[in-house]
């Protein structure tokens, strides 16, 4: 099974280069038409993300939950689950802090007196 992008290239090609019909093509790759014909409905979220990301670079330790907040109170109200897969898509993650030192070296055994 592959991508619905990489079944619709291969299809596209079919069509201009092979002058198949896409009922045609999409038969010959086995892949359902509807998949091909499909168009997202999705609203543009460059605003949202954009303005997600500034937010998330001057506050380091703010996570999705936070940034939410914040972007509510300029007005913008996105759905937590929304919010939360392009806080991923954007490769946004809350710093992690680093690790507590210890000591280095081989630990000499109590002397018994």
């Amino acid at each position: 099974m592959a991508a619905p992008a990489t079944e619709w290239k291969a299809v596209a090609h079919l069509v201009a280069n092979h002058g198949m019909s896409e009922r045609r093509a999409c038969k010959a790759i086995d892949c359902c038409r509807m998949t091909i014909r499909y168009h997202s409905t999705r609203p543009d979220d460059t605003v949202l993300r954009k303005r997600m990301r500034t937010i998330a670079l001057e506050r380091r330790r703010f996570g999705y939950r936070r940034l939410q907040v914040m972007l509510k109170r300029e007005g913008l109200a996105v759905n937590h689950k929304k919010l939360f897969r392009l806080y991923g898509e954007e490769k946004l993650s809350v710093r992690r802090h680093g690790r507590r030192k210890r000591a280095i070296g081989t630990h000499a055994p109590m002397l018994v007196r």
